[in-house]
């Protein structure tokens, strides 16, 4: 299990614990944080699970996939941080994450 962080764009920040082998976009919605939309449901086919990854936390969570680099192409101010959530697996390596949500999905 591990703890992740989410802040909001104006900077509000909720905590919660995900069990290992969800996604941080399906821990979001479990959980109802705000700014996670989730259209597609998490087939990396849409953009709004778009979160920015914080810095200190880039180089475990990874670059994202080709597909999900296209997928970003439709996301509000992407950034070099950026991932789509529902393509970031949880696991006890990712405890203490910290994301930030965009202003607004795509």
């Amino acid at each position: 299990m591990a703890k992740i962080t989410f802040v909001d764009h104006s900077g509000e920040s909720r905590t919660i614990d995900v069990e290992n082998g969800a996604t941080v976009m399906e821990a979001a919605i479990r959980n109802g944080i705000p700014g996670i939309e989730a259209e597609c449901g998490g087939a990396c086919a849409c953009a709004t699970c778009h979160v920015y990854v914080d810095e200190a936390w880039r180089e475990k969570v990874g670059a994202p996939s080709p597909m999900e680099e296209d997928m970003l192409d439709f996301g509000f101010d992407v950034r070099p941080n950026s991932r789509l959530s529902c393509q970031i697996k949880v696991s006890d390596a990712l405890d203490g994450l910290v994301v930030t949500t965009p202003e607004r999905q795509a």
